[in-house]
């Protein structure tokens, strides 16, 4: 086990290492829709690349949500792992609407021999997420 000062430097060590390995600007928060965001997600057991939900309105969550849900189809042929979870519970006990792609291979962010694939994994599926994205970005934007 790590002490919460030593995780903690892990954590950071990944994520400088991402960003030196890969130099890109990601779309992320400027999907130009509050509370539509992606978002890379990384633990000590699990990396995700998501697509969350989240505006202080409940009825535009679950429009964006929907808008979302008729593109499924299409976003599976880009994606075909996506999962659409309408209630994703985050570790601080919030439920989100969450589109998500898991990364299936073994993965630990306090493991550095993992990492190389993780990193790989977030440039492909982000990279297609976002295109899917962009080519719909009306659709989705259209509640």
């Amino acid at each position: 086990m790590f002490s919460k000062e030593e995780a903690a430097v892990l954590r950071k060590d990944f994520w400088t290492s991402f960003g030196k390995s890969f130099p890109r600007k990601w779309l992320l928060y400027n999907t130009k829709v509050k509370g539509l965001a992606f978002k890379f997600v990384a633990d000590r057991k699990k990396a995700l690349v998501c697509l969350d939900i989240d505006t202080p309105d409940e009825i535009a969550n679950l429009l964006y949500y929907d808008q979302l849900l008729s593109l499924k189809g299409l976003l599976e042929n880009e994606l075909t792992d996506v999962i659409f979870d309408n209630s994703y519970q985050l570790d601080n006990g919030k439920i989100i609407h969450r589109i998500y792609v898991p990364f299936n291979a073994k993965f630990s962010i306090y493991n550095k021999n993992t990492w190389r694939d993780c990193y790989e994994f977030y440039v492909e599926t982000m990279t297609k997420f976002e295109l899917f994205y962009y080519e719909y970005e009306d659709i989705i934007k259209n509640i």
